[in-house]
């Protein structure tokens, strides 16, 4: 008699994970969450605001998820799925409200899914957000046994007349580089070709480790700074670089010059460009070259900023161009 085990996807698996998961994913509720896990869907009241605008984000891991999988260390991929999504919509000001979650597989492992989860929990602690839902699903002959796909979805809020836009950004405005904590989640594909071996030592230690370093979470740094002025503009550095990613909020006529002796480069980049033999402008419209984030701010507040942000450095100002970023 046929069942939807012998199919190859296991209910029973799908209960443990839950119970695995269901106390840690409770931690990140708050009294605006208005149900449990385990609901159709998720309910999440709003208040407190006069004019609040939602900003939402949705993302995953990419390839990055390949070394995870084949090095068997799962615990900075929920991080990785979480900050993809959050850092986007803290562009704008929002402060994350909730979070949802997909996980599919092709044979479900409660513990892996659970690693995963515990990942994304931890993230959303740091964000003050709360884990309100997700899905997980099992799909023999789509995925191996041991694959997994990771992806999650983020809302925010905002007042309408505090949101973040690059609209405010001026000649003059000064460009603040965060750092990253690595590759974060973008340009895996590349990374995996020049670097096959995960397991080769580099620094000291096997180079899954340090590839495997989770996204840095930027929501509380830029609570710090919109506490105490006013941000012109903020960029997350993803797919596409410095190049792709800068330009986005560059308004017409101004331009982002950026000084690249600046910035200060990881030295597991440094090691890729050079071992992958791969152009330098190829990397600044790959990677991040270690700059998660930029934010603009006028002079004085640029300096404040540095001041507030210990790690944070000047990389740049605005300038008049018609192109809108000059890396020089």
């Amino acid at each position: 008699m046929n069942t939807y085990k012998s199919a190859g996807v296991d209910k029973e698996e799908g209960y443990k994970t839950v119970d695995k998961i269901k106390k840690a994913v409770s931690e990140t509720h708050n009294p605006n969450v208005l149900n449990n896990l385990g609901s159709f869907g998720a309910f999440y009241e709003i208040g407190g605001y006069k004019n609040p605008v939602l900003v939402s984000g949705t993302d995953g891991v990419g390839t990055k998820l390949k070394i995870a999988l084949d090095t068997k260390q799962y615990g900075s991929i929920g991080i990785d799925c979480f900050a993809m999504c959050a850092n986007d919509i803290v562009c704008h000001g929002a402060k994350p409200l909730f979070f949802l979650d997909y996980l599919a597989c092709g044979k479900l492992d409660a513990d892996v899914a659970a690693e995963i989860v515990l990942g994304m929990v931890e993230a959303c602690k740091d964000n003050q957000c709360a884990l309100i839902g997700g899905e997980t699903a099992e799909m023999p002959g789509m995925y191996n046994p041991g694959d997994y796909d990771v992806a999650g979805f983020c809302v925010g809020i905002v007042e309408k007349d505090q949101v973040i836009d690059g609209s405010k950004i001026k000649a003059g405005d000064k460009i603040i580089a965060l750092p990253s904590s690595g590759f974060h989640s973008n340009g895996f594909s590349l990374v995996r070709k020049v670097f096959p071996d995960f397991n080769e030592d580099f620094e000291g230690k096997p180079i899954h480790e340090t590839l495997l370093v989770p996204t840095r979470l930027y929501y509380q740094s830029i609570q710090k700074l919109m506490n105490e002025m006013e941000i012109h503009g903020i960029a997350h550095i993803t797919g596409g670089g410095l190049y792709e990613n800068i330009p986005r909020i560059i308004p017409e006529g101004l331009c982002a010059t950026v000084e690249t002796k600046e910035i200060r480069i990881p030295s597991i980049m440094l090691e890729l460009e050079k071992r992958g033999n791969i152009a330098h402008e190829e990397m600044y419209g790959t990677f991040n070259m270690g700059v998660g984030m930029v934010v603009v701010l006028t002079e004085a507040d640029a300096q404040k900023a540095l001041a507030l942000l210990p790690d944070a450095y000047l990389v740049g100002e605005i300038t008049e161009n018609a192109e809108k970023i000059q890396l020089i």
